[in-house]
């Protein structure tokens, strides 16, 4: 069996950012309902050293379309993003999906064989394509995907399993 670039990059994204925007819903209407404040959850860190739910959710972008443009210029570098609201937050989460809803499968694939520098101060990682995605970018994006869902789940947002799978490709090939 073999996967093209696109189904293991945009597809997987494509999956948990909807699922995302689904949780984030959530957690704008749990705020609703209890009378919280949203900028508590913006804020929200799981403990004192890591980074807040904000960075979290920037980094699902970051960590999808971010990724899909870097394969495009060959570098990548940690997130630089504007501190937004929840509902900027939201936003920014909607229209990544809508973005990577609209990108072009064969122009995707054609990005294969590349190279990606991911440039960190002096440090610097050099990555086929492939493996940046595979070993890199993945990784980096279901962390943030998890974290971000984990901060909403301790600060008691009905959310399960489900709505961090999102829609799964279910069925059995012929």
């Amino acid at each position: 069996m073999s996967i093209s670039l696109y189904d293991l990059s945009v597809g997987t994204y494509t999956q948990i950012v909807e699922a995302a925007t689904g949780f984030l819903q959530k957690g704008a209407e749990h705020c609703r309902e209890k009378g919280l404040d949203p900028a508590e959850l913006v804020d929200a860190r799981l403990y004192p050293d890591m980074a807040n739910f904000h960075f979290q959710v920037v980094c699902i972008t970051h960590h999808s379309l971010g990724a899909i443009r870097s394969l495009e210029s060959g570098a990548f570098s940690p997130p630089s993003y504007p501190e937004v609201d929840y509902a900027g937050l939201q936003k920014m989460t909607a229209t990544t999906l809508e973005t990577l809803r609209g990108l072009d499968r064969a122009k995707v694939d054609a990005l294969g064989g590349g190279q990606v520098v991911f440039r960190m101060g002096k440090m610097e990682l050099p990555f086929t394509a492939e493996n940046f995605i595979r070993t890199f970018s993945l990784p980096n994006f279901f962390f943030h995907a998890t974290t971000a869902y984990d901060l909403l789940r301790s600060k008691g947002v009905s959310i399960g399993k489900i709505d961090f799978l999102g829609k799964m490709a279910i069925g059995v090939q012929a």
